[in-house]
């Protein structure tokens, strides 16, 4: 399997490369052959979204940080797995929302950060928040949370350019009108191809951040069953609070607009009515032959994250404790 880091300077490069070609033709189309100015404007942009990025995300999810006093055992708890991680101790957070759940963000692992939802405290055993933290531990030594940051970006421009080019260009003259709107399609053309690109990205990472979490101490078990609460509890939520935090969802450990699905797909897997998954129920997937219908696997290729049963699938297969 190709590592995480590989394929995401591999998808960056395919992305850039993309962007490049696509604002070079638009320049050429419109007597502005200088590309330089685009590739500038669009390197502007990124180092805007690099600076910017984690205000951005703590203003959306109301973060108040941690002082050393406050919740000591969550204090304990990322200490641990950052030094097991052998990385800096990120620092900690509450996001003030309702929906439980989990993030990390940061620009570099120094400037790291992992955040808990207010919704997610009471909701989980420690032994479960310890397999979630590490997930998002995960993350961060993995560096992916400020590369899928910076290659969201790419989709966003050429949404920017197909809108402009379709709806905003010279209607003065027929032919300007037919290029601007020929340039626009295939603008959008490109963001629907390089946003499937990203959202690929963004399923991958979580695959390793699981892995990550494991190779922490966490027994798949336990972070099986704290993802089987996080779709229950996310499903529980009123419709307003999941819309609330709809654009903060590829950051967190679930697609919380799936809930309501991935929890009625999960909830045999709970064969004791438990409200947890076990050590043997994870066992008995095991021995299961997963198959994803048709409708199943277009939903996941549009979505932030894994098919749920299938990413808890995998977690079966990497032993159970």
């Amino acid at each position: 399997m190709l590592g995480l880091r590989f394929r995401m300077y591999l998808l960056t490069t395919l992305l850039f490369a993309v962007i490049y070609g696509v604002l070079t033709a638009v320049g050429t189309s419109m007597g502005f052959a200088n590309w330089s100015f685009y590739l500038i404007l669009s390197l502007g942009i990124m180092l805007v979204q690099y600076m910017i990025g984690p205000k951005i995300v703590e203003w959306s999810m109301r973060v108040k940080y941690l002082s050393d006093t406050e919740n000591p055992k969550l204090h304990e708890m990322v200490r641990s797995l950052a030094v097991s991680a052998g990385i800096s101790t990120p620092r900690i957070g509450v996001a003030q929302v309702a929906v439980p759940n989990a993030f990390a963000f940061g620009r570099t692992i120094k400037d790291s950060r992992i955040c808990v939802t207010e919704g997610i405290m009471g909701l989980l055993n420690e032994r479960e928040l310890k397999a979630v933290i590490g997930h998002e531990m995960s993350h961060i030594k993995n560096r992916d949370v400020l590369t899928i940051t910076l290659l969201s970006v790419i989709p966003m421009i050429l949404y920017r350019l197909a809108w402009q080019f379709m709806f905003f260009g010279d209607r003065r003259d027929r032919g300007s009108s037919s290029n601007t709107a020929i340039i626009g399609i295939v603008a959008f053309l490109f963001y629907f191809l390089t946003n499937l690109l990203v959202l690929y990205a963004s399923r991958v990472r979580e695959y390793f951040a699981d892995k990550g979490s494991i190779d922490l101490g966490t027994p798949p078990s336990d972070l099986a069953s704290a993802l089987y609460k996080l779709v229950y509890g996310s499903a529980r939520m009123p419709k307003e609070a999941i819309k609330d935090v709809e654009g903060m969802k590829a950051f967190f450990a679930n697609d919380t607009s799936r809930a309501m699905q991935d929890f009625k797909e999960l909830r045999d897997l709970d064969i004791d009515s438990s409200g947890t998954i076990s050590a043997t129920e994870l066992k008995a997937l095991q021995e299961r032959n997963l198959k994803l219908g048709f409708g199943d696997r277009m939903m996941e290729l549009f979505s932030t994250h894994p098919n749920m049963l299938k990413r808890i699938k995998r977690l079966s297969e990497w032993g159970n404790g």
